[in-house]
């Protein structure tokens, strides 16, 4: 089995690729979405957090807001957060991978924000990154109910530069120029990987 670790920026035009891998029948594992069922009404991460960060668990779930403030510009408070939250995304994929084994899937993609920057390149075939031009990007993002400018520059901080990202990346899959070609590359890679 094939494992594909796809990664880009906040705004980069990763749920376009992951979309397109999906309409394809590739199993991905969304570590974002692991992460909300974590902090989710009976998710593993639920009591952590509320133990370490009084006040930021309401009707039994993570308010993400509150978390968000607790941590925001308090690099300690990140990192404790942090020795919360990835192991378990961990167990989570690692159960994917299994499930996905067992029923001899051919390709599966890791769609994982901070695959870099936690080290998980080590357990794929193949780093695919997403990227688009810095002002496409910031145009995106600005665009999200809620998101600012100040609060996009604390994201981007945190996230390894696109360009030390691309210099890392085996394939690159560029969503500035248009949906249809970076779906285009994500039909290669499929085809490439099933052959």
């Amino acid at each position: 089995m094939k494992v594909y670790g796809l990664t880009g920026g906040i705004g980069m035009g990763k749920s376009t690729a992951t979309a397109a891998f999906r309409r394809l029948k590739v199993p991905v594992f969304d570590a974002d979405a692991a992460v909300h069922a974590l902090q989710a009404p009976g998710g593993r991460a639920v009591r952590p957090i509320g133990a370490a960060f009084p006040g930021t668990v309401r009707n039994g779930r993570v308010d993400r807001e509150a978390l968000r403030h607790a941590v925001l510009g308090q690099p300690a408070a990140l990192r404790q957060l942090e020795r919360i939250v990835h192991p378990l995304v961990r167990d989570s994929e690692r159960r994917f991978l299994a499930a996905a084994r067992r029923r001899a899937d051919r390709l599966v993609v890791l769609d994982v924000p901070l695959l870099l920057e936690t080290g998980g390149a080590g357990r794929c075939d193949k780093v695919l990154v997403v990227t688009a031009p810095a002002k496409v990007q910031r145009w995106r993002v600005l665009r999200r109910p809620g998101m600012t400018a100040e609060r996009l520059d604390a994201i981007l901080a945190r996230q390894m530069p696109d360009l030390q990202k691309r210099a890392r990346a085996d394939v690159l899959i560029h969503s500035g120029l248009s949906r249809h070609f970076a779906q285009a590359i994500v039909r290669r890679l499929v085809r490439e990987a099933r052959a």
